[in-house]
C-alpha cells in the first residue's frame, strides 16, 4: 500500500510539474502585435481580365464580398470542438486544398471588386500547414491585397484526442483598385485565460484612392462574440467607430465589413445562444447604418450567413444566424444586397455580397 501511494504521488507530482511547465510556456510564448502597424500591400498577379489602371469613381457601381472561409476545414460534416463539436483539425490536407480552392473559384464567379476574407490560415496544425493565402492567390489574380494577422497561438494541447497545435491566421483584404494606405488596429480583448485560445482581435484599414481626391476606406473586422462581456464589446466598437467617423468627417467613403460575431438581422435575444446576441445597432454612429437594411428584396437576405458548428450541418435542423455583413457611411449608396446560399458546402459561413456606388 505504501508503494502504491508513493508511486501515485510521484505520478501526480510529475503531472503537476508538466502542467506548470506548460502554463509557463503558454505565458512566455503569448504575445500581441502592437497597435497601428502598417500592412504590406502586394499584388496577386497581373494575369486577369481586370483593367490594370482600375480607378474608383463616383457614378459607377462596384461589388464587394465578405466570406469567412473557416480555415478550409468546415465541410458539411465538420463540427468544431470549441463550439461543442468533435474535431479540431480539418479532415486532411487534400480536404483543405479542395475547400479553399472551391471557395476561391466561387469568389471568381462573382467577380467582386473588393473582397474581405476571414480565418485564412498561413501555417496551421489544424489546416495541415497549407498556406491558404498562396492557394487563394492562384485563383484571385489581378488584385492588390494586404494581410492582417489576428492569430498566432502557442501549441495548444487540447483537445487531447486532436491537439489544436500552433496556428497562424488572419484577415485578407483584396481590391481591384490600388491600396495606397493601410493600418492594423489592435482591439481591446479579455485579459482572462481565454486570451490564450482566442484570436488576437484586430481590424484592418485599407484605403483606395477615389478619382475625386477622396478615399474609399475599407474596414475589415472579425469581432469577438460576447453577449455577457459588454465592456469588451463596447471597447471594441467604440474604437472601431471612432476611426470610421474620422474618415467620414474627412469626406471619405467608409465600408466596414466582415464577421461581426453578432446577429445583424434582429434585436431578438430570446432562445438564442450566447454567441448569437444581436448587434448593438444603437451604438452605430450618426452618418452610418447597417447595409442589410437597404436590401431590396426580403428573399435576398432570407438565407443566414452562418450555421452552428456544434454538429454536422443538417438543412432545416441546424441553428443558423446572420453574423456577416457591412456597415456603410451615408455617402455610400447600397444598390443591391444578398446573403448567398451556398448550403455551407465549404465553410460554416456563406458569403455576403453588396453592390454599391459612391455619392
Amino acid at each position: 500500500m505504501k508503494k502504491i501511494i508513493k508511486r501515485t504521488g510521484i505520478v501526480l507530482a510529475a503531472l503537476f510539474l508538466a502542467a506548470g511547465i506548460y502554463i509557463g510556456y503558454m505565458m512566455v510564448a503569448y504575445y500581441r502585435l502592437p497597435d497601428g502597424l502598417t500592412l504590406e500591400v502586394n499584388r496577386s498577379g497581373s494575369d486577369s481580365g481586370f483593367v490594370q489602371d482600375f480607378q474608383v469613381k463616383q457614378g459607377e457601381e462596384y461589388l464587394i464580398m465578405t466570406y469567412n472561409i473557416g480555415f478550409g476545414a468546415y465541410t458539411k460534416d465538420f463540427s468544431f470542438f470549441m463550439d461543442g463539436g468533435k474535431s479540431s483539425w480539418a479532415e486532411d490536407e487534400d480536404s483543405v486544398l479542395a475547400s479553399v480552392s472551391a471557395m476561391a473559384k466561387l469568389v471568381n464567379e462573382v467577380e467582386p471588386d473588393f473582397i474581405f476574407l476571414q480565418e485564412v490560415d498561413r501555417d496551421g496544425t489544424r489546416s495541415y500547414h497549407v498556406d491558404e493565402l498562396e492557394v487563394l492567390n492562384r485563383f484571385l489574380k489581378g488584385y492588390y491585397y494586404d494581410f492582417a494577422q489576428n492569430y498566432d497561438s502557442p501549441f495548444l494541447f487540447f483537445p487531447p484526442w486532436q491537439p489544436h497545435g500552433t496556428n497562424v491566421a488572419g484577415l485578407v483584404t483584396y481590391s481591384r483598385g490600388e491600396i495606397t494606405d493601410t493600418m492594423r488596429r489592435s482591439f481591446p480583448i479579455s485579459e482572462s485565460l481565454s486570451k490564450f485560445v482566442d484570436l488576437d482581435r484586430c481590424y484592418s484599414i485599407s484605403r483606395v484612392p477615389v478619382e475625386n481626391g477622396k478615399y474609399l476606406c475599407l474596414y475589415h473586422v472579425h469581432l469577438s462574440a460576447y453577449g455577457s462581456n459588454d465592456e469588451i464589446r463596447e471597447g471594441q466598437l467604440s474604437m472601431l467607430f471612432e476611426d470610421m467617423q474620422a474618415d467620414y468627417q474627412k469626406g471619405n467613403y467608409v465600408i466596414c465589413g466582415g464577421d461581426y460575431n453578432h446577429n445583424v438581422k434582429t434585436t431578438k435575444t430570446e432562445n438564442v445562444p450566447e454567441w448569437a446576441y444581436p448587434f448593438p445597432r444603437e451604438d452605430i454612429p450618426v452618418g452610418f447604418h447597417m447595409a442589410i437594411d437597404d436590401a431590396k428584396r426580403p428573399e435576398d437576405i432570407a438565407h443566414d450567413s452562418c450555421r452552428n458548428a456544434d454538429e454536422p450541418y443538417e438543412e432545416g435542423e441546424t441553428f443558423t444566424i446572420t453574423l456577416d455583413g457591412f456597415i456603410v457611411s451615408d455617402n455610400v449608396a447600397v444598390k443591391d444586397y444578398q446573403n448567398m446560399d451556398c448550403g455551407y458546402q465549404y465553410s460554416d459561413h456563406d458569403p455576403v455580397v453588396m453592390k454599391f456606388g459612391l455619392e
